[in-house]
């Protein structure tokens, strides 16, 4: 068994791409709409995963945009995705300083939390042994859920 990827259906693709490409730095690699059952697909890999990605041997996180107009609710109903990241801290403030809200700060140096446009939770981990606490994030509260 391999895994091969996570699917989330998205609202709006240009506020998606610009919330997992332009600000979490995920790649599209790869595309696909279909006409007759009136949905996209836009797989996106991870900056570590891309090469691999585009060969279907990487985990990918798939967007399904419909094209007709539908309401989704309770995006974190299903858990949430959790992504491995160099440095929490400065993944954080570098999402933060481009509008996206922390909503459970990496306090402990190992471990944040924060939401896409359409709701999905994000975990965000820590590569590694955790970071040692440090400000802003050990006197930051939580926002909202996550």
């Amino acid at each position: 068994m391999r895994y091969l990827h996570t699917m989330v259906r998205v609202t709006n693709i240009e506020e998606s791409l610009d919330f997992y490409c332009n600000k979490m730095g995920m790649t599209e690699v790869r595309r696909m709409d279909h006409e007759a059952g009136r949905f996209t697909l836009i797989f996106l890999a991870a900056s570590e995963d891309v090469d691999a990605g585009r060969d279907v041997k990487a985990p990918l996180l798939e967007l399904t945009y419909n094209w007709d107009p539908e309401t989704y609710s309770g995006g974190r109903n299903f858990g949430h995705l959790a992504y491995e990241v160099d440095n929490v801290y400065e993944f954080c403030a570098s999402v933060q300083a481009k509008g996206v809200t922390i909503n459970r700060p990496p306090r402990d140096g190992r471990m944040a939390f924060i939401k896409s446009p359409d709701g999905i939770s994000f975990e965000i981990l820590q590569k590694g042994e955790a970071l040692a606490p440090a400000e802003p994030w050990i006197s930051m509260e939580n926002t909202g859920t996550w």
